[in-house]
């Protein structure tokens, strides 16, 4: 298995730099997001080629070894926005603006950590049951389907979690729109690439898993 470490890795660093990346609102044409949604479909194509070739089991290992990290990072950068500053008027501006950016409402913290987890693993047990029932077959309606669960328990988990009371329920249902449909596009754009990664995986690593036997408890990590 040459490519897995290099995909965990990948992995990772999406899901980091989506998390730094969205306490920007970004604005195209119509539509407003985060910064962090222009990234983040990535890593459902990157969970979406570990299930497909690695199989359910390497692809749990991996959805822990993303969820750890942005455990770390989150609890990092609260606990530096926590700790006090120089008292210099230089140093305590940078100290606000970093606590504006990377010191996030507990609610915001427990939303993004619970709706990736959710989502990531109804993602990867969707694409992998799919696989076993379709013979290996349609892949690119696997993909689409596990998206389309997974994507939707993501965006949705995290704006009831995160901001529910916050917005009224139509901004709530307007802003999830717009980032389903954005996230699930992006995704449907990405698929010809998708296919030559996942071609090129199993050929290269000679492994094509499928999960007719395999424990999908995602807290079994043997």
């Amino acid at each position: 298995m040459k490519y897995l470490d290099l995909i965990a890795v990948l992995f990772a660093a999406v899901l980091l730099v989506s998390n730094v990346a969205s306490t920007k609102l970004v604005v195209l044409g119509p539509f407003t997001f985060d910064g962090g949604t222009l990234l983040f479909p990535l890593a459902y194509i990157f969970g979406d080629v570990l299930t497909e070739v690695y199989g359910y089991r390497r692809s749990r290992r991996v959805i822990w070894l993303g969820f750890f990290a942005l455990l770390l990072a989150t609890l990092t950068f609260q606990g530096v926005a926590a700790l006090p500053a120089p008292k210099d008027e230089e140093s305590q501006r940078f100290a606000q603006a970093f606590g504006l950016l990377l010191g996030l409402t507990p609610r915001i913290v427990l939303g993004s950590l619970l709706a990736y987890f959710v989502g990531e693993f109804a993602n990867a047990y969707v694409l992998a049951k799919l696989k076993v029932k379709t013979e290996g077959r349609f892949f690119w309606l696997r993909a689409l389907t596990s998206t389309l669960v997974g994507q939707g328990l993501d965006t949705g988990i995290f704006l009831l979690v995160a901001f529910y009371g916050v917005f009224p329920k139509e901004v709530l249902l307007a802003v999830f729109l717009s980032n389903y449909v954005f996230k699930v596009g992006v995704e449907a754009l990405m698929l010809p690439i998708t296919y030559g990664v996942v071609g090129f995986l199993k050929r290269r690593e000679g492994l094509d898993v499928y999960d007719r036997d395999t424990d999908f408890n995602p807290f079994r990590l043997v």
